[in-house]
């Protein structure tokens, strides 16, 4: 048996061990969970493209709402020599994966502190931390409006002037509800969804569908305006290529 076969063998083992640790988190909580199922490769590095275009500089990368890992595995192996990433998730089970995951990458050998691991909520972060970039896992629109506005305004204040936020949304989450929820369950989807219409409108950098990933998604780039920018105006979000 060849290296690429075990490589293989083990790849596969690992995907069907998480997809089913996915399941088993979203049968105890889907609003906070948020998925059934891990990042696919495209979205992983669709997420992930703020890196590729800013290298081989040193960043400082925040991860929230990381689940098992798939987002983190693309990014590890980008992080520069002085780079630091920071890892967060308040699921306590995905938490011990994620530092099972630095603990034992290969990419890390050498490294240490490189990527550290957070169990517990992005509002709850050091205010005085700052990044360059920040990639977003979490299921905004499983949760309340108020809690959405918190999220994203804790998001622009992590960020770096002139710093990318990345987040995905799941297609056709809008449609579902409305056939199957509750009317305030849909009002409250909607809600959301105009919060997030807003900060895309002044702040969206750009926008990719994923049709290959599982169920399809949208990733939205966001940047904080540079420092001597004025604030943007609201305007019509710039989506770009699907991929």
């Amino acid at each position: 048996m060849d290296h690429w076969t075990t490589s293989h063998d083990r790849v596969l083992a690992q995907r069907h061990a998480e997809g089913w640790m996915f399941l088993i988190e979203a049968a105890r909580d889907l609003r906070t969970t948020g998925a059934v199922a891990p990042s696919g490769t495209g979205l992983a590095r669709a997420l992930t493209d703020p890196l590729r275009a800013r290298a081989p500089r040193p960043l400082s990368v925040l991860e929230a709402g990381a689940g098992t890992g798939a987002v983190t595995r693309a990014l590890i192996p980008q992080l520069a020599p002085g780079s630091r990433l920071h890892v967060v998730d308040a699921n306590p089970r995905f938490a011990d994966r994620l530092r099972h995951l630095v603990h034992t990458h290969p990419h890390l050998a050498g490294r240490p502190g490189q990527v550290r691991v957070h169990q517990g909520y992005v509002e709850e972060l050091d205010a005085d931390s700052r990044y360059d970039v920040i990639v977003s896992g979490l299921p905004l629109t499983n949760f309340t409006p108020d809690r959405v506005e918190a999220i994203m305004n804790r998001y622009l204040d992590l960020l770096h002037p002139g710093g990318t936020l990345t987040y995905f949304a799941y297609l056709g989450t809008g449609t579902a509800r409305s056939l199957l929820a509750s009317r305030a369950e849909t009002r409250r989807h909607q809600e959301v969804e105009e919060i997030m219409t807003g900060y895309q409108r002044r702040y969206a950098t750009g926008c990719w569908t994923v049709w290959a990933n599982l169920p399809p998604a949208r990733v939205w780039q966001l940047q904080r305006p540079p420092a001597d920018t004025p604030a943007p105006q609201a305007g019509p979000p710039r989506v770009q290529a699907d991929r």
